[in-house]
């Protein structure tokens, strides 16, 4: 099956809804990863940070290896490429914090009941970060460079977020 994509730079709800769905995919993806493969030698904490990387590493190879070979071995080097770097930087942000927030959806039985619709919050909001991104780019004009520092802001407060979310529910219940 040949996928076909559109040329134009309009935003198409269709696309867009293909992309948060293959998103939850991705989250599907984890899940089986997170809690159906046993991993003998890896406690817990560092499972997650293991998927995230491989995660994020496939994510990379997959989008970007292509384009950054063929156009920064050329005589005319943009900046582009740089901000190609950035955003694959701030994808591995977002991997590594769906991943975490996975594991507390699914290994963590001791979690605040308090806390478990900011987790599937957060979750959500990084399963659509592509189609968010893509209304930023396409919707409301912004430009290249402004929506890579939108989604390097977004993976940070992300971050900082699934970490303290871990930090919680690693506490001892009281």
């Amino acid at each position: 099956m040949i996928l076909l994509v559109s040329e134009n730079d309009s935003f198409n709800p269709y696309q867009e809804l293909l992309k948060a769905v293959i998103g939850f995919i991705d989250v599907a993806g984890l899940y089986f990863a997170l809690t159906q493969l046993t991993h003998r030698n890896i406690s817990q904490n560092h499972k997650f940070q293991a998927i995230g990387l491989g995660w994020a590493f496939a994510d990379s190879v997959l989008h970007r290896l292509a384009p950054l070979w063929v156009g920064a071995r050329g005589l005319e080097f943009t900046w582009d490429y740089i901000l190609q770097g950035l955003e694959a930087n701030a994808n591995l942000v977002f991997s590594i914090s769906l991943a975490a927030l996975g594991s507390l959806m699914w290994l963590r039985k001791n979690k605040p009941k308090a806390l478990i619709p900011i987790i599937y919050a957060c979750a959500g909001i990084v399963a659509t970060m592509p189609s968010i991104t893509s209304y930023l780019r396409r919707g409301l004009g912004w430009h290249f460079s402004k929506v890579v520092g939108f989604e390097l802001f977004t993976s940070l407060v992300t971050a900082f977020i699934s970490c303290q979310l871990f930090a919680t529910c690693q506490r001892p219940s009281t």
